[in-house]
């Protein structure tokens, strides 16, 4: 079996999207099959047209020179229809591939036509979406239509879908998408790649001043829909109740010059640590130092839809946190058990689940031992990746009758 799989951007670049890329990747090739993987321009210039990194292969697009809204997609959907089309001649792919977004199942779909090659389309997330938290856009305006529609465009023109979890498959089944038309792969992890938390270094403790403290922490990128706002709020209540806590938010990201100035706002700005981005390598030593994660994610349509990695690498480590009750958590996390919910957007319940947690720590290592098995039997990329075999082989089957 032979996949092109055609993805907005990869490894090196680090992000959610890149490294759900990497793991069916992996597991894709332990199955025995061959990939190929391009990249489309908004990988940014790259080195070469060919880019080798961590094992893989990645067939680089060349990038065009910026140009107003709705000309630079129309570009980008030129250039990866050209680079496409020059590769699965040149490869001889049985399946392309393509991945969010839309601009590139369009040129998918318009070389698998020409070539007489099944196409696939993989929806991580609506990006009319993801761009109404970025600002760049507004819920209804004509540019959130316009992606809207042609990602439904897309899903009627393809052979099969994939989606990330059940409440993106609800939403493509209401746009009119037949349900046996739509898999869902499901977000998950590489458990023998995560190691159960350790102990925290006291060397980096003392750098970051915090030395005897009990640390809540946040560990990703600082987007408007992660919540981190909330987090906030609930701080100068919680610090009155327990003095001893301390905030670490480590990364960086558009919301983070709106923390800063939140947490000087609030008069917490000396319990709360940013550490900016930190090299890949060193993620665990920091997480190492935090004794609950938060992941207050705001409630809109993104966040309710679509699941997240963040918990379930939270569970492969054996760490405990706390998350808001929107859907995509809801579908991962067992309250209680793996994980502790609270209501989406109150600052009040936020506060309320981390004192209850803090205060039951006996509970505590029966829920590192129920999230580390979720994953290891449920949500581990091999029973995830195995759900691609049958759709593919299907595929290939009706294309050659």
């Amino acid at each position: 079996m032979r996949i092109l799989h055609i993805l907005d951007h990869s490894i090196p670049l680090h992000s959610g999207y890149t490294f759900r890329t990497a793991a069916i990747l992996r597991e894709q090739r332990a199955l025995g099959w061959e990939t190929f993987h391009l990249t489309s321009p908004k990988q940014g210039k790259a080195a070469a047209d060919v880019e080798d990194v961590d094992g893989l292969r990645f067939y680089r697009s060349p990038v065009a020179e910026p140009g107003r809204a709705g000309l630079n997609e129309l570009r980008q959907i030129r250039t990866v229809e050209a680079r496409l089309e020059q590769l699965a001649r040149e490869l001889g792919p049985d399946v392309l591939h393509a991945h969010s977004p839309v601009l590139n199942a369009i040129p998918a779909i318009r070389v698998g036509r020409r070539l007489g090659i099944p196409v696939v389309y993989e929806i991580r997330a609506f990006w009319e979406d993801a761009a109404v938290d970025h600002g760049t856009t507004s819920e209804g305006s004509m540019r959130y239509r316009a992606t809207r529609a042609l990602e439904t465009w897309a899903l009627r023109r393809v052979d099969h879908a994939f989606t990330i979890c059940e409440g993106l498959r609800r939403d493509i089944a209401a746009r009119g998408i037949p349900e046996a038309k739509v898999t869902v792969i499901p977000n998950a992890v590489d458990v023998e790649g995560f190691q159960l938390s350790g102990d925290a270094d006291p060397g980096l403790r003392r750098t970051l001043g915090l030395e005897g403290a009990t640390v809540l922490g946040f560990v990703g990128s600082f987007y408007a829909y992660e919540g981190l706002d909330l987090l906030l709020d609930a701080c100068p209540g919680l610090f009155a109740r327990r003095p001893e806590l301390r905030v670490l938010l480590v990364g960086g990201g558009p919301q983070e010059a709106n923390l800063k100035a939140q947490a000087q706002r609030l008069g917490i700005a000396d319990r709360v640590v940013f550490t900016g981005r930190v090299p890949h390598a060193e993620v665990s030593r920091y997480y190492d130092q935090i004794d609950l994660l938060a992941y207050p994610r705001h409630s809109m349509r993104l966040t309710e839809l679509v699941t997240p990695l963040k918990p379930l690498e939270a569970m492969a480590q054996g760490r405990l946190f706390v998350a808001s009750d929107v859907g995509g958590h809801k579908e991962l996390i067992r309250d209680g058990e793996t994980g502790k919910l609270f209501a989406a957007g109150s600052a009040d319940a936020l506060a309320s689940a981390i004192l209850d947690m803090l205060e039951h720590g006996g509970r505590w290592p029966a829920m590192r031992a129920a999230g580390r098995r979720f994953v290891e039997e449920e949500r581990n990329w091999k029973n995830s990746v195995a759900n691609y075999a049958p759709v593919y082989r299907r595929l290939v089957l009706q294309q050659a009758a």
